[in-house]
């Protein structure tokens, strides 16, 4: 059998269960997002119409799906930043050699990402609880007034963003350590025995070595923070006042709660263009200082 033809039997199996559970739904939806489909249309297909970019144009025009994507880059702006920074720091912690029970510490750390969200969350829910949560009851013990966590919407996305980040910094934190431990010891020893200093060696060996890695972890988390809706969902609803609806969320209502199917699947492409531009970005910033410093060298 030819090569080519016994990599592509084997590669079959694969690509059908692609096909059939992601490359037709996907289709699908783009095929929705083309029609009024709602409630009317679900009870009879005659009530179908094809509006083409319609919903697209409406969703453009709409009040509450710019503020639902102000609130999400908002959470990934602040979020991002923060579980990487996080992340980071835990892998150096457990990477030091004056580090002791690292396997305890590295299952403990990365407990909260394998457990459920929604039992997560609720937990959070009641730690912030305005009258009764240990937040505020810790404030109390310094003399500070409690704080409506949840109930106001300064506070709701903080509160959404400090969850989200306890809640997915492990996963980043193993990535970033396998990629601290990638490096060569012979090179902090050379730096050593020059003199630097551990800030000098973080900044000029830690940092450059660890740039691939700090362009993919980047990467996967703007993607996952993009798709912001669990916390929200289980926490508050979406609110106080729409102050946590994210795009996500947005698409839940739409298609779920109002039964506006080929809006919600419009919203839904919508944010795979703006994660897809994003990264685009990204990747682009990366090759730019790539050769940057490559020049510079």
């Amino acid at each position: 059998m030819n090569p080519r033809h016994a990599a592509w039997l084997f590669l079959a199996p694969a690509l059908l269960v692609l096909g059939v559970f992601f490359l037709l739904p996907v289709i699908a939806a783009l095929a929705l997002s083309l029609t009024d489909y709602d409630l009317y249309a679900l009870a009879d297909v005659r009530n179908l119409r094809f509006v083409a970019l319609g919903n697209y144009w409406a969703l453009l025009q709409r009040p509450l799906f710019w503020s639902a994507l102000g609130h999400t880059v908002y959470f990934v702006a602040v979020g991002v930043p923060l579980s990487m920074a996080a992340s980071l720091g835990a892998a150096l912690l457990l990477n030091s050699p004056l580090a002791r029970c690292k396997p305890f510490f590295r299952t403990a750390l990365f407990a909260p990402v394998v457990t459920t969200v929604v039992a997560v969350a609720v937990i959070w829910r009641y730690l912030f609880n305005t009258k009764y949560g240990m937040a505020n009851y810790a404030l109390g013990l310094l003399g500070v007034h409690p704080v409506d966590w949840l109930g106001d919407p300064h506070w709701a996305m903080p509160t959404i963003i400090a969850f989200a980040v306890w809640k997915n910094f492990g996963y980043n934190m193993v990535i970033f350590l396998a990629g601290l431990q990638a490096i060569p010891a012979d090179l902090y020893e050379a730096a050593r025995i020059d003199g630097a200093s551990a800030w000098r060696q973080f900044r000029h060996i830690t940092l450059p070595m660890l740039g691939p890695t700090l362009l993919m972890v980047g990467i996967l988390t703007v993607s996952g923070y993009f798709q912001l809706f669990a916390e929200p969902y289980v926490m508050t609803e979406g609110g106080p006042l729409q102050s946590t609806t994210s795009v996500l969320y947005l698409m839940y209502e739409e298609g779920f709660k109002w039964w506006n199917l080929g809006s919600a699947s419009a919203v839904a492409f919508l944010l795979f263009a703006i994660m897809f531009a994003v990264t685009a970005l990204m990747l682009r910033l990366a090759r730019r200082g790539a050769h940057a410093d490559g020049e510079a060298a």
